[in-house]
């Protein structure tokens, strides 16, 4: 992803992306299963592994990633080194691929999310982007170029990634971008390409990462629950 293309520079992107991953709280997905969808957003779970030095070791590896440029390639070797070291089973390519994917465009969207608000006085309407090949979902191809004002609740709901491996991106435009390439901002909701019924994100994702504070409410947490998200995260809500 090109930060100019936000009219922002690509440091302000990298640092509020880094500080995304680098706020989230590392918990074992029988806690993160039970959190409300919101809270979800701020914490981070690993399926497969429960260990608090494993989730934090992904989560460090995910944040050097950004801040060093660790490749995919190099987070999947340095993890399978480390689980392997400390006697767990490596991971798959696969698995972890995920993991990578899905996690680096979040914090890279939550940073784009960020400098998009700082720039929102001169450039306030927020255009989506797909990849536009013949991979994108058909649910997110019908957001494809869509114009909304950058306040629009639209980007509650359609903020990416919509989904795992999604590769959508948000680009800012000012006023006179919009009236130049001759664009409509739109005040509805996107309808299938198909039919005239609403789409949303993939399952699980029909929220924004960027604007969501860690507060899980554990009302409905059993005393174990209780006990192990105080124990990982120092907070039982």
């Amino acid at each position: 992803m090109d930060a100019a293309v936000y009219g922002l520079t690509s440091d302000f992107v990298f640092r509020a992306a880094a500080e995304f991953l680098s706020s989230k709280e590392a918990v074992p997905m029988e806690v993160y299963e039970q959190l409300q969808k919101r809270a979800r957003d701020r914490a981070f779970s690993v399926s497969r592994y429960t260990s608090a030095e494993v989730l934090n070791q992904f989560l460090r590896e995910l944040v050097d990633a950004i801040e060093d440029g660790t490749t995919g390639t190099e987070f999947r070797k340095r993890m399978n080194d480390f689980l392997e070291r400390n006697g767990y089973t490596a991971a798959s390519p696969w698995h972890l691929d995920v993991i990578f994917r899905t996690n680096l465009q979040t914090a890279y969207n939550a940073g784009y999310y960020e400098s998009m608000q700082a720039a929102k006085k001169f450039r306030p309407y927020w255009q989506y982007k797909t990849a536009g090949d013949r991979h994108v979902r058909e649910s997110h191809a019908a957001m494809q170029d869509r114009v909304y004002a950058a306040d629009d609740p639209i980007w509650d709901v359609w903020y990416p990634p919509n989904g795992f491996r999604c590769r959508c991106t948000v680009v800012s435009l000012s006023k006179r971008q919009v009236e130049e390439k001759g664009l409509t901002v739109s005040d509805r909701p996107p309808t299938s390409l198909v039919g005239n019924e609403p789409v949303f994100p993939d399952k699980g994702f029909s929220n924004n990462p960027a604007t969501t504070p860690w507060k899980p409410d554990t009302s409905n947490f059993d005393t174990t629950l209780k006990s192990v998200l105080r124990e990982k995260t120092g907070s039982d809500g």
